[in-house]
């Protein structure tokens, strides 16, 4: 068992299994955080849910863990691949037989990783670890979570307005990461042929802009509301 875990097959099947878990993360999170549209109350009792929840407490750990993973074995894979191509091959036009995505799948992974680590220490680390400002919504005690993400997209001028923009950039970055990682773990993990290549495309590039597009429109209903 292990040693199909060290091998090439093994480092591609953890990093689709641990890819499609954060697939369904990401409609998990999604799902909470588009309750800021109903307002402060809404949002809030998503986010206490969120917190005080004892499976999603739970799955935090197991959440990190496939993170981690994921990144790990991508890096893996991706330095296996330069290193056995020392020799730059004729320049071909790829473009014919790859998306621009697929292409660029470590690059995207890297940056959504950058603004992951800054969204973690605006969110995450404070709610936990930081002073928060505490409000009673149907007499329930909780964090005015509303008001620290507000905050980081309207208090602070310029600066809100690059973050809002970074934001979006990276969630756009995310979306094109999983146009092709979606089928293409599919296909890793042998759930794919001829007739479902086509079908998990598409489902995944809807996915994709689902995705991108439910998370970019938090900035922008900041800015603009």
């Amino acid at each position: 068992m292990s040693s199909f875990f060290t091998s090439s097959i093994g480092k591609k099947f953890l990093m689709s299994v641990s890819g499609l878990f954060l697939v369904v993360f990401l409609a998990v999170h999604l799902t909470a955080n588009l309750f800021i549209l109903g307002g402060p109350d809404a949002f809030n009792q998503s986010a206490h849910f969120m917190g005080t929840n004892p499976i999603i407490t739970l799955m935090q750990p197991i959440l990190a863990f496939g993170f981690l993973l994921h990144i790990i074995y991508s890096l893996i894979i991706q330095i296996k691949n330069w290193k056995s191509r020392p020799v730059k091959y004729k320049k071909v036009d790829q473009s014919e037989t790859s998306t621009w995505a697929s292409r660029n799948m470590i690059w995207l992974g890297i940056f959504v990783f950058g603004f992951l680590t800054v969204h973690i220490i605006n969110f995450f680390y404070v709610i936990k670890f930081g002073e928060m400002n505490m409000i009673t919504v149907n007499g329930v005690e909780m964090e005015d979570s509303y008001k620290l993400v507000a905050g980081l997209f309207t208090d602070f001028g310029a600066i809100s307005y690059i973050y809002s923009a970074v934001y979006i950039i990276s969630f756009i970055a995310l979306g094109l990461h999983l146009h092709h990682a979606f089928w293409s773990a599919f296909q890793t993990l042998g759930l794919s042929n001829i007739a479902w290549r086509k079908r998990l495309s598409v489902l995944g590039d809807i996915y994709a802009i689902i995705v991108a597009a439910g998370f970019t429109i938090i900035p922008l209903y900041f800015l603009l509301f």
